[in-house]
């Protein structure tokens, strides 16, 4: 049965004759009895009994004229659905980041989002950045947030657009000297013991190409999927972590600096990917244009913390700030 003759079907059954069906169907009278007998044969059944002037449906007919409105009505649907999509504003989207963008970025993003595309359908997979490749060449996301040079991406088939950049950042208990400066050489690291995100992550394997260019060769005290295990480490004094300037840190008590060789901020671009010979709805492609602009504004996330030092005359310029009025008026006074 095809979507013509179930048409056929149904509108002779609400009408009850050959003639009004043919005139509501725009069809010739002869031409859609054939599509009935037609029907008839390929299914086996007789659908119809003449009473008189009427056509009545059989049992059989009766037995089959529900599936064949579920049927219409259904492609019906799909006709309304992709008249939506055309229009570019509702659908589904799916994308895929590592576990510190969604966090840090996604958490505060969606709800920008959503109030421009309320009928987008957000569905969210978190990975590190071989994953979320291998997901963008299976087909399973529209999109896959990833440090640029942590996979390698086909550019025939995979387009991106940067998101700004992520540094390396190294956090400790304020008690632990890391120097008196916001920044440390990488070299300068060998001496302490080291809390890193594994291998799967591409921020792993861009602070282990870092290492490798510094001549670093880092004592790994623990390696961790969950970037927040490393902080909570740190914070009791058992290392310093290595982690990316979009993770938040201010529930945890440390002392955070960047990394730096030969006094050059290390960062690593990010971007969010596509498969380019995959066509993106209007809302997947303004999706990458509204959070390339929110991270240009809420970037980074964590920053270096002042010094000690700074700290202290900071606090006692303040402290001297406010003795000055207090003897001002005793002077004034007497």
């Amino acid at each position: 049965m095809n979507l013509r003759q179930a048409l056929t079907f149904l509108t002779v059954a609400e009408l009850g004759a050959v003639s009004k069906a043919a005139l509501r169907l725009r069809v010739a009278q002869p031409a859609l009895s054939r599509q009935i007998m037609g029907l008839e044969q390929e299914l086996g059944l007789r659908l119809f009994d003449r009473v008189g002037r009427r056509l009545v449906l059989t049992g059989e007919g009766e037995q089959l004229i529900a599936g064949c409105r579920l049927l219409l009505n259904s492609v019906s649907s799909l006709k309304e659905q992709a008249q939506l999509l055309r229009q570019g504003d509702t659908g589904v989207l799916k994308i895929a980041g590592s576990s510190q963008h969604i966090e840090s970025v996604l958490s505060q993003f969606l709800h920008l989002y959503a109030k421009r595309y309320p009928r987008v359908e957000i569905r969210i997979r978190e990975g590190t950045g071989g994953e979320i490749l291998t997901m963008l060449e299976r087909g399973e996301i529209h999109l896959g947030q990833n440090l640029l040079h942590a996979v390698k991406l086909n550019e025939q088939h995979f387009g991106s657009l940067p998101l700004g950049s992520v540094q390396l950042l190294a956090a400790c208990n304020p008690s632990m000297h890391l120097g008196p400066d916001r920044t440390i050489e990488i070299a300068d690291l060998a001496r302490f013991p080291l809390l890193l995100l594994d291998t799967g992550f591409g921020f792993r394997r861009a602070f282990d190409a870092a290492s490798r260019v510094a001549g670093l060769k880092p004592t790994i005290m623990f390696e961790s999927r969950n970037p927040h295990t490393l902080l909570a480490l740190a914070e009791a004094g058992h290392g310093v972590a290595i982690i990316p300037s979009q993770l938040q840190c201010w529930r945890y008590q440390l002392r955070i600096v960047g990394l730096t060789h030969r006094r050059r901020i290390l960062q690593e671009p990010l971007t969010i990917s596509w498969d380019k010979r995959r066509l993106l709805p209007r809302f997947a492609t303004d999706y990458c244009a509204m959070l390339a602009e929110h991270m240009r504004e809420t970037f980074p996330i964590t920053r270096p913390t002042e010094p000690a030092t700074a700290k202290r005359s900071v606090r006692s310029g303040v402290r001297r700030a406010t003795r000055r009025p207090l003897r001002g008026a005793g002077a004034t006074r007497s």
